[in-house]
């Protein structure tokens, strides 16, 4: 019997899921690189969109955010707060979904300016807990719910809360939205590789900021050859 939860279109391939992976993490690092306190998030908005489209690729199916200082607290669905100032000590995240050619790219990360130790630990913990995820999903074989119960816990365990408006979702040649449209984390079977996006979303339980991590599922050979 098929799994119509993890149909993929007629352009799927491995290698070019990959090439949009790829794409999506060297886009990632290019917008953070041109990232500099005193900057509007408006206009880094902009910017990273001109990155992305400058790299030949299609801005794709969901908005280009960059979220500074307060706004990184804010679900992905709610607009920010107008006019945020990135200040001297500060964090940002950026949320990208690249089209490349004919597969979806889908990829987030967060990153500190400055002296923020706060900030640090929490930008690091949301990538430190998207392992630690991707490790029970690679060694327990657990389910797309177990896989976030389980987050839900260690985020807590860390000090934070995590945000399950953000649930992980499918990645396939484009459009994914045409196989399946259910969250990773309403998923009651193992997600196979290749076909899912891993979100992790961390807050401050004082409501002050966030920290946002996402990638594919993959098992570890793909995350030694880029050095995550």
């Amino acid at each position: 019997m098929s799994n119509t939860a993890e149909s993929v279109g007629p352009a799927f391939s491995v290698d070019g899921m990959l090439l949009a992976r790829a794409e999506t993490r060297k886009a990632i690092a290019a917008i953070a690189a041109r990232v500099r306190p005193g900057m509007v998030e408006e206009d880094a908005v902009a910017m990273a969109k001109d990155v992305i489209a400058s790299r030949g690729h299609a801005l794709s199916w969901h908005p280009t955010r960059v979220r500074f200082g307060k706004n990184t607290m804010k679900p992905m669905k709610q607009a920010s707060e107008p006019g945020v100032i990135l200040g001297e000590n500060d964090i940002f995240f950026i949320d990208i979904a690249p089209r490349v050619e004919d597969w979806e790219g889908d990829g987030g990360a967060a990153f500190v300016v400055g002296h923020a130790p706060e900030y640090a630990r929490c930008a690091a913990d949301a990538e430190r807990l998207f392992h630690d995820a991707r490790a029970m999903w690679r060694d327990r074989k657990c389910t797309g719910q177990e896989l976030y119960d389980y987050a839900t816990r260690r985020a807590t365990e860390m000090g934070w809360e995590l945000n399950l408006d953000l649930p992980g979702h499918r990645v396939s040649d484009f459009p994914h939205a045409a196989m399946h449209t259910g969250a990773l984390a309403d998923y009651a079977s193992h997600p196979s590789s290749m076909r899912w996006i891993l979100e992790i979303h961390l807050t401050d339980p004082q409501g002050r900021f966030g920290a946002f991590f996402e990638d594919m599922l993959l098992d570890d050979t793909f995350y030694a050859r880029d050095g995550a």
